[in-house]
């Protein structure tokens, strides 16, 4: 029997999106015709899919790992199982030792000279990237993923880029990616299927993340008992009531309402997750929607609101995850301090229209600093006491802003001013640029000869200390991963676990060590400490300006020179190169830099703000309150 290939693994192979494969089947009589799955997620025969795209020129060259995934899906039904053997054995190459040996059948074996030949060109971490990544995509014998998106998401409101990370249903290992590329020094997990827990173990193991997963039950058979960490993320398993509520009667871990009834198997996960927090951690997990009304979880609802535990639900668009036809919700819980005062408020956010994670951080970030957050339509900071009513619901759009008309169209008419003069100043901040003469090609230093040359100091990255001292910076405004990537100021906080006190200055430029794209900022406020996983070059004002150095380490090229990894990046900025120009020279192409850096600022200020305007000028016209005109 010939191996199969869904549409989404065809687009891959012919290097074109979904739409134009539904586009061949329908204009190509000749297109080959499913040979398997379902109606909604097709399956062709690999081959006769292969000539039809060659016959149609169409088919380019096949990259290593595309062949050698084609293959390990052709000869295995277990793909989980056989991408963790080629896992353990890209492992033991990169430790230096003598590869496992294979109990798997003869095909697989057959194929361990492609693995070599992978691990070979790219390396054993890179290798086992490249064909985590297709395996990760969904389809037959594939679990579904967390999506990156949502996943970095969940690990920034749970500040989980700065200490020790745990996922109890770690699944295919997404939330645990997410919280890598964020920067956690300790990443644990849990998984109920033994080959993925085994894969997700593999990939920290891979990328030299401390930490394990491990197999089991995290109800039933809780892993790491009595463990406590800084952040916890995860997508519990969603409906399956045979749960183990009755053998677990008598569990420590329900603090809040006592152990849930059998239909509430979310709100088990949520004081678990609570039960695995130190006090002041975050944990964000992924719940349906019903979790947030149904009513035999009332008491539990109020029992979390009443003990502070309970601090955001934010409702979600429909298709961010699986299922996706449902608008899924975002719970931010948090362990209370022992004896500190619950909070007053809960923070309830519908971005069901509102596709902009950023959007829904800034609204987070607003609350947690004591903020007010009333966005009609959108956020509202919502008093405990006016939530603990008969019903409880927490669902985000019945708890929206009830403002007066008035008082809406003065925030209208403010937002449009804002997003008028916002847009106004685009043009004065695009760079002044133009073409080069031909054959203009200055020399190229890497970071590491500036550093050798005394063009930069170049310190870090910070990590976990081993040996906690006393910490004379207790408290002290500490830059993170996270405020790297999205522009904001120093929100984390110095601790005993911070191995270096490194004071930022004026003019350095931090880049985050592991990210999603290689990112580099000007720091422009001195004070604040270096975070873990983050470089600091402190550049020579006699021989570098910083926002010329920035503007050269963040191109495409330096992100293919520097990266180690496909999917999540692992950054070397050592590798990166950079032009050597004249400082005049310098100071010129860094003003355009700068300039591009608040480009795209306010780029984002304005997408934001013309959401929110379109929302408000929906509501008001579906109100009455506003009137549509001719003008």
């Amino acid at each position: 029997m010939n191996p199969t290939i869904t549409a989404a693994e065809i687009a891959r192979l012919a290097g074109v999106g979904r739409a134009a494969v539904s586009n061949w089947r329908k204009r190509h009589p000749a297109f080959p015709t499913p040979v398997g799955g379902t109606a909604a997620s097709p399956e062709f025969d690999l081959i006769a899919v292969e000539q039809w795209l060659r016959a149609q020129g169409k088919l380019p060259e096949v990259s290593q790992a595309d062949r050698l995934w084609r293959h390990l899906a052709a000869v295995t039904e277990n793909p989980a199982a056989a991408l963790a053997d080629i896992g353990a054995r890209l492992l033991a190459r990169q430790r230096g030792g003598r590869p496992p040996r294979q109990q798997a059948e003869p095909p697989l074996k057959a194929l361990l000279p492609e693995v070599d030949a992978l691990a070979e060109a790219l390396g054993p971490p890179a290798a086992f990237d490249e064909l985590w990544q297709r395996f990760s995509t969904s389809g037959a014998g594939r679990p579904a993923s967390t999506p990156d998106q949502l996943a970095d998401l969940m690990t920034a409101l749970a500040a989980a880029g700065d200490g020790t990370v745990f996922d109890p249903a770690a699944g295919t290992g997404a939330a645990l990616r997410a919280a890598v590329r964020a920067g956690c020094t300790t990443a644990y997990g849990q998984e109920i299927d033994p080959d993925l827990a085994r894969l997700a173990g593999l990939w920290l193991a891979l990328h030299d993340v401390p930490g394990d997963v491990r197999p089991g039950d995290s109800l039933r058979a809780d892993a790491h008992p009595g463990q406590t960490v800084d952040a916890v993320v995860c997508h519990p398993p969603f409906g399956l009531t045979n749960w183990g509520s009755e053998e677990l009667s008598y569990d420590p871990r329900w603090e809040y309402g006592g152990v849930p009834p059998r239909t509430e198997p979310e709100l088990a996960w949520v004081q678990h997750c609570l039960a695995h927090l130190r006090p002041g951690g975050y944990a964000v997990l992924l719940m349906p929607p019903t979790v947030a009304g149904r009513r035999a979880g009332r008491r539990f609802r109020a029992e979390l609101l009443r003990r502070g535990a309970l601090r955001a639900v934010i409702a979600l668009p429909s298709g961010v995850a699986a299922p996706h036809g449902v608008p899924l919700h975002l719970w931010v819980l948090r362990r209370p301090a022992p004896d500190a005062p619950a909070p007053a408020r809960a923070l309830l956010v519908d971005a069901t229209e509102d596709d902009l994670p950023d959007r829904i951080l800034s609204a987070w970030q607003k609350f947690t600093a004591g903020e007010e957050v009333e966005e009609a339509g959108f956020a509202r900071a919502v008093p405990v006491i006016e939530l603990l009513d008969e019903d409880v619901d927490l669902t985000p759009a019945r708890r929206q802003p009830t403002t007066a008309d008035g008082r809406t169209d003065e925030h209208l008419l403010h937002t449009r001013d804002r997003l008028a003069a916002v847009v106004a100043a685009l043009p004065a901040l695009i760079p002044h640029a133009e073409p080069t003469p031909d054959g203009a090609n200055p020399p190229l230093m890497t970071v590491n000869e500036l550093a050798r040359s005394g063009a930069l100091h170049l310190l870090g990255p910070v990590r976990t200390a081993t040996d906690p001292a006393d910490d004379d910076d207790a408290g002290a405004p500490v830059l993170t991963v996270s405020d790297v990537l999205v522009g904001g100021d120093a929100s984390g906080a110095a601790d005993d676990r911070l191995g270096q006190r490194i004071v930022l200055a004026v003019g350095d430029v931090v880049v985050p060590m592991v990210a999603r794209a290689l990112t580099a900022r000007v720091v422009t406020t001195a004070g604040a400490l270096l975070g873990r996983n983050l470089y600091l070059l402190r550049p020579n004002p006699a021989a570098l300006d910083p926002w010329f150095l920035a503007g050269q380490l963040r191109t495409s090229a330096n992100e293919r020179q520097t990266s180690s990894l496909s999917g999540t990046l692992r950054f070397d900025v050592r590798r990166a190169l950079v032009r050597r120009l004249p400082l005049e020279e310098q100071r010129a192409y860094g003003e355009a830099f700068r300039r591009l850096a608040a480009f795209e600022s306010a780029l984002g200020q304005a997408a934001a703000l013309g959401a929110e305007l379109a929302q408000l000028t929906a509501d008001g016209l579906a109100r009455g309150s506003l009137r549509a005109t001719t003008d």
